[in-house]
């Protein structure tokens, strides 16, 4: 195995052996992301990798919804800097590495950055980079996707936010425990919803619906995200 892949695939072989880490090619990525390529230009979509790595994935998704970003609202700062942050949003990850979440993070952090600074410039706003900043700490998980609990000392049920852009700029949270997210093996699966439980679809099967855990944060404008969570 080890012959077939190539030196951007494989930190070490330790890791390989430890913990099977062996990162997608950037041609596998783009040819399974163009099976799904109408989700990947919805600025709103959701993704979620449960073994995201450093981002090989996750880099190009957002790369995608933020070119449409750009070329719907990269004329007004306000706009853009409301719609780039949804995209961010919608990009969630679980890795059972620290470094590597550290730096899926950083990686989608400096894709959102860079565009934004090239269109923006001096205008850019440093609240807005906390607040995406902010974002992708809530998103991107150390985390083992198959105990559903976080790594380090204290294992922890491992809890998503989901952000929706209701008002303006002002957006709303809800959080989630992810092993709140698997729906039962006969039913379709929904990542995000309102309301708990096994629910009749129009088609005669049956759908599920998941109830957040938290859901009481306050209507927040994109910039002060970050503030809120210490209030």
């Amino acid at each position: 195995m080890d012959s077939e892949l190539n030196e951007t695939q494989v930190v070490t072989k330790k890791r390989v052996t430890d913990h099977g880490e062996v990162y997608t090619s950037k041609r596998e990525v783009n040819a399974m992301l163009d099976l799904v390529k109408s989700e990947t230009e919805r600025i709103d979509s959701l993704f979620l990798e449960p073994a995201c790595g450093t981002g090989n994935f996750l880099t190009e998704i957002l790369g995608c919804k933020l070119r449409v970003v750009e070329e719907r609202y990269g004329k007004s700062q306000l706009d853009y800097e409301r719609y780039a942050a949804l995209a961010v949003s919608s990009i969630y990850g679980i890795d059972i590495l620290l470094d590597n979440v550290r730096d899926c993070r950083q990686r989608l952090f400096d894709i959102f950055d860079a565009t934004y600074t090239r269109l923006f410039k001096k205008k850019a706003k440093g609240k807005c980079r906390a607040a995406v900043r902010f974002i992708l700490e809530r998103n991107i998980i150390h985390g083992n996707a198959l105990t559903l609990k976080t790594e380090g000392e204290n294992p922890k049920p491992i809890v998503f936010s989901q952000w929706k852009l209701v008002s303006g700029s002002k957006f709303k949270r809800h959080d989630f425990a992810f092993n709140d997210l698997t729906p039962p093996e006969d039913v379709h699966e929904t990542l995000f919803a309102t309301q708990s439980g096994v629910v009749d679809r129009d088609d005669g099967g049956k759908g599920f619906i998941p109830v957040s855990i938290k859901d009481n944060y306050p209507l927040t404008v994109l910039w002060e995200l970050a503030n809120a969570e210490k209030q």
